[in-house]
């Protein structure tokens, strides 16, 4: 593939940061990451979707702090903040862990970004445990939110809860939405003036390591840089 000229590999696929647990041997993913890296010399980015907070392990933790062809963008499947709703949902961690795990990645990695997976009107979820997830995000320093209202599933455990009705539902999202925007909004502002690399998607957009989309004008460069190209550009503003 970076011989056909990609320039950026994500690796994605459900719970990825469990990776390895059925294979022989120690394979886990902090160890492909360096694996492909060291590799693939030529490859100048490599990025991970979505992490468990719960399966993050030390060869991955070492990866983030040591590669910097490794992405500085971490995006989490938190889901709550409230840990009677983590639990209910059977996840593997608790909001003390999650906020933990930002902590102490942070300190590996100062320029890293996060984003999350959230879930809004999960059943049982009331008032306090809604504005526990709001605090949440705060704490962990979210940027990026990914967010979405509980719909039911026949023949799962929740379906059979209480259920949080349609409307709060889709009115907490819109307020986790409303946050995200928010978040967003101020981190971007952050960037200006700043030189990054960009690596295009298609003419006159592309990414940041940090995943932000940034546009560009092409008529600034003597050959515009095609879809693949990673190019550098000094921030002028946000929107």
């Amino acid at each position: 593939m970076v011989a056909g000229g990609f320039r950026e590999i994500v690796l994605t696929g459900v719970d990825i940061a469990s990776y390895g647990t059925d294979l022989p041997g120690n394979a886990t993913l902090g160890r492909l990451v360096r694996q492909i890296l060291k590799q693939v010399p030529e490859l100048p980015r490599l990025r991970l979707s979505t992490l468990d907070p719960a399966a993050f392990e030390h060869e991955l933790l070492n990866a983030l702090a040591t590669e910097q062809r490794l992405m500085p963008h971490v995006h989490l499947s938190l889901q709550s903040g409230s840990d009677l709703i983590l639990k209910r949902m059977k996840r593997r961690h608790n909001s003390t862990q999650a906020t933990k795990l930002c902590r102490q990645l942070r300190i590996l990695r100062p320029d890293v970004v996060f984003g999350a997976d959230i879930i809004a009107g999960f059943p049982t979820e009331g008032v306090a445990e809604f504005e526990a997830t709001l605090a949440h995000l705060g704490d962990c320093g979210i940027t990026y939110l990914h967010v979405f209202p509980y719909s039911e599933r026949n023949g799962t455990p929740a379906a059979r809860m209480p259920q949080v009705p349609v409307p709060e539902r889709k009115e907490r999202a819109a307020q986790l939405r409303d946050l995200g925007d928010t978040r967003l909004r101020n981190y971007l502002a952050t960037q200006i003036g700043k030189t990054t690399s960009i690596m295009v998607e298609r003419s006159g957009i592309g990414r940041t390591p940090h995943y932000a989309m940034l546009s560009f004008q092409e008529a600034a460069a003597a050959v515009p840089p095609r879809a693949g190209e990673i190019v550098s550009a000094t921030i002028a503003k946000a929107t």
